[in-house]
């Protein structure tokens, strides 16, 4: 699965939307300025430690970015025609 890609205003604005997507299994990466950015992941009861299988999520989540494999919206009109293609 594509890695749906958004600005942390983006974010900010539809917040109710984006974790519905995060409650439902997609993956959401939120960009903040150039150089940052973050996983937007449920949190269960047992994911407060850290376990083989959290960091195996993480990895093949990082390489899904490092291969380009998510959706990047860089103004509000990309964002709203991506998420009325979901």
């Amino acid at each position: 699965m594509v890695a749906l890609e958004v600005t942390a205003r983006q974010f900010r604005e539809n917040q109710r939307h984006f974790f519905d997507l995060a409650d439902k299994g997609r993956q959401l990466v939120i960009k903040r300025g150039k150089n940052k950015s973050y996983f937007l992941t449920p949190v269960q009861e047992d994911d407060f430690e850290v376990t083989p299988a959290l960091l195996t999520k993480l990895d093949n989540i990082r390489q899904q970015m490092r291969n380009g494999e998510y959706t990047e919206c860089r103004t509000l009109e990309e964002l709203h025609a991506h998420l009325d293609s979901l």
